[in-house]
């Protein structure tokens, strides 16, 4: 029975094909790439399928999950297996790898001949980052002769080196479901991650090259010894009885790591790499899966197509600067127990059981050193969601810890924290423009002189009516206008006696001067009300950045004090 991720996928990719001949999928480590394509596969019969790969491992193991889940023959074109080709004894679905595919079985012929391209409906890509590459270009070009055809990409990370170029091979991405989804809904486990430092690792002159740390330069100084006992005795020291994988940058660093290993505990790990026999690479992990080995280090082996949920740590003893690279090796460990999550319906009830079960989480554990210019990645960034500013301060959180902390809470509360942080300074932002412009408005009020002109409100009737003589304003009655903020521009004698009179008037009974009168005459307000009413009405309307305020007089006479819009 499908996942509802699942299913989701399957009815993207279907409505993908309408409109397009190829789509993308993307979906982490241990979340059922090959049982989306196993439902497709069945959904496309009669149709016929090819699935291709590029590692044996992939092949086996892509067949027996086919056939286990479409109970459909599955033929190998691998080596010296070859698929029938007769129209009544070939299989549904053929599996091959992508060497087989374009090796020359002639001057001018290669084993995709053997095939004709109208005999299927739909390939597969497996691992489908690589397919940027010539060899795949070429496969892809020879079947999509038919018209007929759709080619279904599945990638746990495309790297973002290659996004611009899987463009190119696949016309859309029909579904993707990120690690963090798979965590969140109950799929995988949890990580935790945990930084050790190592005193003189230093990476900071490694050259980069196609977007990741140049792998000789890398190699030579992770194979230094001081650099391997640190990583040794940090692993065995921090894993207790964990199984663990470990990645290195080189078979040398692989070989001599488990060799240390050993001398600290007999019999505790095993190597391999590319060059290992296939017989040989199989029983030492059979030795690991039965539990009788702790611990294998590997050497660009294990990184694709290895699953075994047991898997409790990942030890990187390899930096990197590619995030895809990191997503595969740190997938290796993400799967649950068997048997955890599988009957259970809500993302809730699983989280429980995995948090419940012997695997509540998974361990990856980073070796830091001096990195220099470079940004290497770590759990925190294939998570995926966060800004650079979030993950930033997540690892900086976690390193100085020096403890394994799970790197999704502490990614949650970072973005927590980033937001009431982002949120109080724009509130002060906000309370320093409130502050300014209240400033600016009580500046202008002091110092803006009133125009006695204008103050009909305040007189019986306006200065300009009045009946006076032409005798001429004196320096003393300027300078107390002047004083209490009145512009004596343009005023007579009689006219500048008149005003005085009433300042005093006002004075003597209490009321609002001249000055407050005329900035509550521009309001509506009454200009007879007393100075302490005016006063309490000035500084609202001023917190109210200058906005009238309905019924402030009498909140003011009630001695209420209203809600202002963004008043604490």
């Amino acid at each position: 029975m499908l996942r509802p991720y699942q299913l989701r996928t399957v009815e993207a990719v279907e409505d993908a094909f309408r409109r397009h001949r190829s789509a993308l999928v993307v979906y982490p480590t241990g979340c059922g790439k090959t049982i989306v394509c196993a439902e497709l596969i069945k959904r496309t019969r009669p149709g016929r399928t090819l699935f291709i790969a590029h590692r044996e491992e992939l092949i086996w193991q892509g067949r027996a999950q086919i056939e286990s889940l479409t109970g459909l023959p599955c033929d190998i074109e691998m080596a010296d297996l070859h698929a029938a080709q007769s129209l009544f004894g070939r299989a549904p679905v053929v599996l091959s790898t992508v060497q087989t595919l374009i090796s020359s079985i002639g001057t001018e012929r290669k084993r995709l001949h053997r095939f004709n391209p109208t005999d299927f409906d739909l390939l597969v890509i497996d691992e489908c980052h690589h397919a940027v590459a010539n060899s795949y270009l070429e496969i892809i070009e020879w079947f999509k002769q038919n018209d007929k055809l759709r080619v279904l990409g599945v990638t746990a990370t495309p790297d973002r080196y290659d996004q611009r170029a899987l463009g190119q091979v696949f016309d859309t991405v029909a579904d993707r479901y990120e690690i963090l989804d798979a965590i969140r809904d109950g799929w995988l486990v949890d990580i935790q991650q945990q930084f050790v430092t190592i005193e003189g690792l230093d990476f900071s002159h490694i050259k980069t090259v196609a977007g990741d740390l140049k792998a000789t330069e890398l190699a030579e100084v992770m194979e230094r010894e001081r650099n391997l006992q640190g990583v040794a005795a940090a692993t065995i020291n921090i894993i207790g009885t964990r199984k663990a994988i470990v990645f290195t940058a080189s078979v040398k660093q692989a070989e001599w790591l488990c060799e240390i290993f050993n001398r600290a505990q007999p019999g505790m790990s095993a190597w391999i790499c590319g060059a290992t026999p296939l017989k040989e690479r199989r029983m030492i992990l059979q030795r690991f899966r039965s539990k009788e080995i702790q611990v294998v280090v590997n050497c660009n082996v294990l990184t694709e197509g290895y699953d075994h949920p047991g898997v409790e740590v990942i030890v990187m003893a390899r930096p990197t600067k590619s995030r895809a690279l990191y997503a595969q090796m740190a997938g290796r460990s993400m799967r649950p127990l068997p048997g955890i999550v599988e009957k259970l319906e809500t993302a809730e009830e699983r989280r429980t059981a995995i948090m419940h079960s012997a695997k509540p989480y998974c361990l990856i554990l980073d070796f830091v050193g001096n990195s220099g210019r470079h940004k290497l990645v770590c759990s925190a960034d294939i998570l995926g969601g966060w800004t650079p500013e979030i993950v930033e301060r997540a690892v900086k959180k976690i390193k100085e810890s020096g403890k394994a902390l799970p790197v999704a809470v502490v990614l949650e509360r970072e973005a927590v924290d980033v937001e009431k942080e982002k949120k109080r300074i724009e509130e002060e932002k906000a309370r320093r423009a409130a502050r300014r412009a209240g400033l600016i408005a009580s500046a202008k009020y002091k110092t803006r002189l009133v125009d006695p002109f204008t103050l009909t409100d305040v007189f019986d009737r306006g200065l300009s009516g009045w009946r006076d003589s032409e005798r001429q304003i004196t320096a003393r009655q300027r300078e107390l206008l002047l004083r209490q903020g009145i512009d004596p521009a343009g005023l007579t004698f009689d006219q500048a006696q008149r005003i005085i009179r009433e300042l005093f008037r006002r004075w003597r009974n209490n009321l609002c001067t001249i000055r407050q009168a005329a900035l509550l005459g521009r309001f509506g307000y009454n200009t007879n009300m007393t100075r302490d009413e005016a006063t309490q009405i000035i500084t609202m309307l001023q917190r109210n950045n200058w906005r009238p305020i309905k019924h402030a007089s009498a909140m003011v006479q009630s001695q209420q004090t209203p809600a202002l819009p963004g008043l604490r």
